[in-house]
C-alpha cells in the first residue's frame, strides 16, 4: 500500500524539522517492514505561514525524498489547507495528523492494519486530556457535546487525526460546501470505520493553533453547517414567547383591575419591551448566521488555490 501522510502547518518553523525528522523515521520502519510500499511519502501543507515554514519545507524535500510540500496562495485556514493536501496528495490511503507532535504517531500501524482489513475511515480518538489544562478540557469536551445535541454527527474527543481509504477520499470530493467541517462531513461518507485509541502530549514547541476564539468559531460553523436544531429553536421560543405573554397579559389585567399597587402603563409598556426586543435580536443573529453561510456557499469561490508542490 502506498501511504500518504498530509500535515497542514501555519507558522511552524519552531516544530517543522522535528516533525519532518520523527514522521520520516517513522515512516521509513515501516517501509522496512513491509507495512507500507517505498513510494509512500508525508507531505506538508503550508497554510500562508509568515515565518519560514515553507522555506524549511522546500529544504527538507531536497535532503529527504520521503517528504514533499503544497504551498497555497493565501492563508485559507486548517480546514482548508487539510482539503487540499488529501485532494492533492498521492496514495491508496491517506493519514491526516497535525505537525505540533502531540498526536502517537505510533497508532499510524494500528491504522494501517485496520485499513488492511477493509476499513475505509479509521478515527485516531484521545483516551483522556490529561495533558490539557481545566479550562481547555472542559470546553473542548464540551465543545463534543454541544455540537452533538445540537444534531452534528461527529466522533467524540476525534480532531482530524484519521486514515481515509482511495475510495473515502473520492468520496469527499462530492462533498462541495465552502463551510468546512470535517470532522463532521468525514462521518457522513458512511463506509466502514473503526477508532484507535492514544494518549496525546504536550506540544513540541510553538503554540496552538486552535485558541478558544478559533473553537468557537469552529462550533459555529459545525452547528450552522450540519443542523438546522438553532432555526427550530427559534419557532419554539417564538411559542414560548406567544404562551409567556398570555400568562403576563393575564397577570396585568389581575393587577389593573383586582388591585390597586399597579403603576399606570408600567407592566404593559416595559416587560413586553425588553422581552421581545432581546429575543428578536438573537432570532435575528441566528437567522444572520445561516444567511452568511448561504452567501458563501452561493458565491462558490474556491476553497483554496495552490501556489506551488515540491517533492
Amino acid at each position: 500500500m502506498i501511504l500518504g501522510i498530509v500535515v497542514p502547518c501555519y507558522n511552524e518553523e519552531a516544530v517543522l524539522t522535528e516533525a519532518a525528522n520523527r514522521l520520516g523515521a517513522f515512516l521509513r520502519a515501516m517501509i522496512t517492514e513491509g507495512l507500507v510500499d517505498a513510494a509512500s511519502k508525508i507531505w506538508f501543507v503550508d497554510d500562508g505561514s509568515k515565518d519560514r515554514t515553507w522555506e524549511l519545507i522546500e529544504q527538507l524535500s531536497v535532503s529527504n525524498t520521503l517528504i514533499g510540500g503544497i504551498k497555497l496562495s493565501r492563508n485559507r485556514g486548517h480546514q482548508n489547507a487539510l482539503l487540499a493536501g488529501l485532494f492533492t496528495a498521492e496514495g491508496d490511503a491517506l493519514i491526516s495528523i497535525d505537525a505540533d507532535l502531540q498526536d502517537d504517531i505510533q497508532v499510524m500501524k494500528s491504522m494501517i492494519l485496520d485499513h488492511a482489513r477493509g476499513v475505509d475511515v479509521v478515527y485516531g480518538v484521545r483516551k483522556k486530556r490529561d495533558s490539557d489544562t481545566w479550562f481547555k478540557r472542559v470546553t473542548a469536551e464540551g465543545f463534543y457535546k454541544f455540537i452533538g445535541v445540537m444534531g452534528v454527527e461527529s466522533v467524540f474527543n476525534h480532531a482530524d487525526y484519521r486514515l481515509m481509504s482511495r475510495r473515502a477520499l473520492e468520496a469527499l470530493k462530492e462533498f462541495r460546501e465552502v463551510n468546512l467541517f470535517l470532522r463532521g462531513i468525514v462521518p457522513l461518507i458512511g463506509f466502514k470505520s473503526s477508532i484507535v485509541y492514544y494518549d496525546r502530549v504536550e506540544r513540541f514547541a510553538g503554540e496552538s493553533k486552535y485558541p478558544l476564539s478559533k473553537m468557537l468559531a469552529l462550533a459555529l460553523d459545525a452547528i450552522t453547517s450540519f443542523s438546522s436544531v438553532p432555526l427550530r429553536m427559534i419557532t419554539f421560543i417564538g411559542f414560548s414567547v406567544f404562551a409567556f405573554t398570555l400568562v403576563i397579559t393575564g397577570w396585568t389585567l389581575w393587577i389593573r383591575f383586582v388591585t390597586n399597587t399597579s403603576v399606570p402603563g408600567w407592566a404593559s409598556t416595559v416587560l413586553p419591551m425588553y422581552l421581545l426586543g432581546g429575543i428578536q435580536i438573537f432570532c435575528i443573529g441566528v437567522i444572520g448566521e445561516y444567511l452568511g453561510k448561504i452567501y458563501r456557499e452561493v458565491k462558490s469561490r474556491p476553497r483554496y488555490i495552490i501556489e506551488r508542490i515540491v517533492g
